[in-house]
């Protein structure tokens, strides 16, 4: 998004319905942009998890939490980062509608700081980046192209502390990476890789 003609009508009209049209005009001039800054940089790279909207071929919306160890995803360009994709449910709802249709809205909060970031752009799946050899049990990488990059209002973020990473999350070197606590309903369809480890 550039200017407010990318503003579709419906939209238009409840800014002017709650007098916000100049408000918002003068955000898209001052606070929208389409390079990361420094403090987006390090916000980014600091960050453990975030949030990843998706949309298929039909238009249905997917959001998903995507977690990991700080710095997992990776500010590498002007206008692009990268995040790996780790073993989730096996359903790949958001990889399949990267790989569909592509148009991603990524989510940054840090709670702790009561701040959030909003990153849109174009993904798509890449097999052969290099993060892939950095990053322990990824599967694949996602490289999104961004057009546009805004703070979000913090307003309404409760304030959280960090209590521990999940026991689950790759820590980034070769030790053994706990698998996901299935139970019985699905031990028959997993494939070998997915299933729990003895004693989970």
């Amino acid at each position: 998004m550039t200017d407010s003609s990318d503003f579709s009508d419906e939209t238009r009209a409840i800014q002017k319905r709650f007098k916000t049209d100049r408000l918002a005009d003068k955000m898209l001039e001052r606070v929208f942009r389409e390079s990361f800054t420094d403090a987006d940089r390090e916000f980014v790279e600091n960050a453990m998890f975030f949030f990843l909207a998706t949309v298929d071929v039909n238009g249905r919306p997917q959001c998903s939490h995507k977690g990991g160890p700080r710095g997992f995803v990776r500010v590498t360009g002007p206008s692009e980062l990268v995040f790996p994709c780790y073993e989730g449910n096996g359903l790949y709802l958001s990889m399949g509608n990267v790989a569909s249709t592509g148009g991603v809205g990524l989510l940054f909060i840090d709670f702790e700081k009561q701040t959030r970031l909003r990153v849109n752009g174009m993904a798509e799946i890449d097999d052969r980046h290099p993060l892939l050899d950095e990053v322990t049990a990824a599967q694949m990488a996602v490289r999104v192209t961004v057009t546009d990059i805004h703070p979000n209002c913090p307003r309404n973020i409760h304030k959280m502390n960090f209590a521990e990473l999940s026991r689950y999350t790759p820590k980034g070197d070769d030790e053994n990476v706990g698998k996901a606590p299935w139970g019985g309903r699905f031990a028959d369809v997993l494939p070998d890789y997915m299933k729990p480890d003895d004693g989970e």
